[in-house]
C-alpha cells in the first residue's frame, strides 16, 4: 500500500500515537489508548488487508487522547453517558483534523476521517464500518471479560447485542473466533440467541 510509505502518513501515524503515549492509564506498561490503537490498526489489517488510507488514519486517531475527557467529569446515567460519549467523538474529530491538517492533509481526507471519528454512515460508509468492527473486537478481546462480575449479566448480555448489531458480518465471524473463558463465551450465546 503506497499510502502507507508517504511521509505525511508516517507523519501523522507518529503524532497520533505521541499523543496517546501520555495517557497514564496503562495496558501492562503501555498507555491504553496507544495500546488500543495498535489493537485497532492489526484488526482493521487482519480484517481488511486492502483498507485504504481513510480507515487507517482513523484507526490510530478513533479515540486521541480519550483520558482527557474521563467519565467521572460527567454525572451519573444514561442521558449523562450518551453526551459524553457524543462530545468524546467531537474531541476526537476536533483533534484528528488538527493533527492531519498541520502534517498538509487536504480536506477531503480530513473530512473523510472525521466522518470515521463521528461514525457518520454507519453501515453504509464502508470506511466507518471498518472502523467500527474494529473497535468491537478490540472491546471483545481486550474489555469485555473485565466486566464480568461487575457487572449484572443482563446488563452484559445487552452490551453484547449493541455491540453484535454493529458489526458487520466480517467482524461477526472474527467475534466468534475470539478465545473467551467459559463465562464469556456463555454471556455470547445468551446475546445471540
Amino acid at each position: 500500500m503506497s499510502f502507507q510509505t508517504d511521509e505525511r502518513f508516517k507523519q501523522a501515524i507518529d503524532k497520533f500515537d505521541a499523543l496517546n503515549a501520555q495517557d497514564t492509564n496503562l495496558v501492562g506498561d503501555v498507555p491504553k489508548e496507544l495500546h488500543d490503537a495498535l489493537a485497532m490498526t492489526r484488526w482493521l489489517e487482519a480484517l481488511y488487508p486492502d483498507a485504504g488510507e481513510v480507515p487507517h488514519l482513523a484507526a490510530r486517531c478513533q479515540h486521541l487522547c480519550r483520558w482527557e475527557r474521563p467519565r467521572s467529569e460527567y454525572p451519573e446515567g444514561r442521558t449523562a453517558y450518551l453526551q459524553w460519549r457524543s462530545d468524546l467523538k467531537k474531541m476526537h474529530a476536533e483533534k484528528s483534523a488538527s493533527v492531519l491538517k498541520s502534517v498538509g492533509y487536504t480536506t477531503d481526507v480530513i473530512d473523510a476521517v472525521v466522518a470515521v471519528n463521528l461514525k457518520q454512515g454507519l453501515k453504509s460508509n464502508a470506511d466507518v464500518q471498518m472502523i467500527e468492527d474494529a473497535l468491537c473486537l478490540v472491546f471483545l478481546e481486550n474489555q469485555f471479560e473485565g466486566y464480568i462480575g461487575k457487572w449484572e449479566d443482563d446488563k452484559i448480555v445487552r452490551i453484547l447485542q449493541k455491540t453484535w448489531g454493529k458489526m458487520s458480518e466480517v467482524g461477526h465471524g472474527a467475534a466468534l473466533r475470539l478465545p473467551l473463558s467459559d463465562k464469556a463465551l456463555s454471556l455470547v450465546q445468551q446475546a445471540l440467541a
